[in-house]
């Protein structure tokens, strides 16, 4: 334990270090993308039109019945053959984005229901057309309420990013499986990766409770 610490540590966790900075990028973008697809799916599922909450259902189902990795891997590998081809890092995004996004729909379809119909009608009884009620009453309410389960997903969000390798991307995983080709040592450096993924997910967590608190009224925080 002691070689571990004083030798293995100090060698390989600047190398393993430098694959949480990808995965951190990783999953701040998947997850701006994300909460968009997710926002427009919701807006789209409430719209209450067929030619939207049809193929929204179709999206949502498919998300929820396909592993991420099949997904990951049929960004990367089909979308050549139909002429689009994405960079390693762009096809992980995409995947994870298209994955996730579905989820986020309806975190933030059930948000949007959540807000007191009596919000709405408020707004329009003093002369706000729907849009600008959605927009500026809606929407900020379902955020603060969709918050907490936004931030679950990012950080199971963080761990998913250790199935991009599979197409390539060298994030935190991928680096440590070069830290194994070239060590031979399975346990340590996979002890080492699982002691950097809990201190972002740890952090993560911090940074998210306190965005929750802030974003409660006053009144309500503790």
């Amino acid at each position: 334990m002691l070689e571990f610490i004083t030798d293995f540590v100090p060698h390989y966790l600047p190398q393993l270090l430098k694959g949480a900075l990808v995965t951190i990028e990783l999953s701040i973008i998947s997850m701006l993308c994300s909460i968009t697809v997710g926002v427009v799916c919701a807006v789209g599922m409430l719209s209450g039109f067929r030619v939207f909450t049809i193929p929204i259902r179709i999206y949502v189902e498919i998300c929820r019945g396909v592993p991420l990795i099949v997904i990951l891997l049929a960004v990367y590998f089909l979308l050549p053959h139909i002429g689009i081809s994405l960079p390693a890092f762009g096809a992980a995004v995409v995947g994870l984005t298209f994955n996730l996004g579905a989820y986020l729909s309806e975190v933030f379809r059930a948000a949007i229901l959540a807000v007191d119909p009596g919000q709405r009608q408020a707004g329009l009884a003093l002369g706000m057309n729907r849009l600008v009620v959605f927009w500026k009453v809606i929407l900020p309410q379902a955020a603060i309420i969709a918050v907490p389960t936004v931030g679950g997903y990012f950080i199971s969000l963080l761990k998913d990013c250790s199935l991009v390798f599979f197409v390539t991307v060298e994030e935190l995983m991928q680096q440590g499986r070069y830290v194994i080709s070239a060590t031979f040592r399975t346990e340590e450096t996979y002890l080492l990766v699982g002691m950097i993924y809990f201190t972002m997910s740890f952090f993560s967590a911090r940074v998210i409770k306190a965005l929750e608190v802030q974003l409660r009224p006053k009144y309500l925080r503790v």
